[in-house]
Order: structure tokens, then sequence, then C-alpha cells
């Protein structure tokens, strides 16, 4: 998805990129303001996730642990199994994608993880999910 000038579209759409191995992991987030109401003390925030499967095996993602820390520093920890009720099976050069949210009581904070997956041979691994940043917009 590059042209001759270097733009590519990808890293334009998801700012926020890892690979880990087999498995590339991009992030683009948003604030939604329409679900946030700062004078209650609450901030939300939508993150839609790529996974793409660069391997030649195919991948499960089994599942999730995600560091969310607060404006304050605060670590919330979340971990479960796959990811919106699924555990994606991603055939070599396809990639699944997501969309969920965060809650905070703070205007910024960050999110990081990691997905615990498994090859069509029955080997786990685990791959990193980028660090990204949750910033409301200041009025």
């Amino acid at each position: 998805m590059s042209d001759k000038s270097g733009f590519d579209a990808l890293t334009m759409l998801f700012p926020y990129a890892a690979t880990t191995g087999p498995v590339t992991v991009r992030v683009a987030v948003s604030f939604l303001s329409e679900q946030s109401a700062p004078a209650s003390g609450r901030w939300f925030w939508s993150y839609h996730v790529r996974i793409e499967n660069i391997g030649e095996r195919s991948v499960q993602l089994l599942s999730r642990h995600w560091k969310i820390t607060d404006g304050r520093g605060a670590v919330h920890e979340v971990r479960g199994e796959g990811v919106v009720g699924e555990m994606p099976l991603i055939a070599p050069g396809s990639s699944f994608d997501y969309v969920s949210g965060c809650p905070l009581a703070t205007p910024s904070g960050a999110m990081a993880g990691t997905y615990q997956m498994v090859d069509e041979e029955g080997a786990a691994f685990q791959v990193d999910i980028p660090g990204f940043i949750l910033q409301a917009p200041v009025n």
C-alpha cells in the first residue's frame, strides 16, 4: 500500500503498529465525545485493531492481556479469552479487524498489551500490541 513517494496508507490509518514474528498488530484510536461526560469524570475512546498474519501458517488468537493506564498513573489490567467474543483463525496473508472501547476517569491515558496465539502446528507464542495514547481534545 505504498506509492513512489513513500506514502503508506496503512500507517496513516493505523498510526500504531508492532510486529512480532509472523503477526503485525495495528491500532487506530478515536475519542468519542458523544459517549464521554467530562463533568461526570468519564472519557471514552474507541480503538480499531487490525491483526495481520504475514507468516506462512495460519494463526489463532486465544487470549488477550491489556494494561490500561489512566492519567493519574493507575494501571488496570484486563485478561480474557479472545477478542470481542471471538478467537479468530487468521490465514496466511489475511487479517482480522475489530473495534472495542475504553472508558477512563481521566482525560488521558495509555493502553498496551499482548495476545496469546497458537499456530496451525500447535506452537504457542505471544504477540505485542503496540502501546497507544488516549487523549481527549482540549476544548
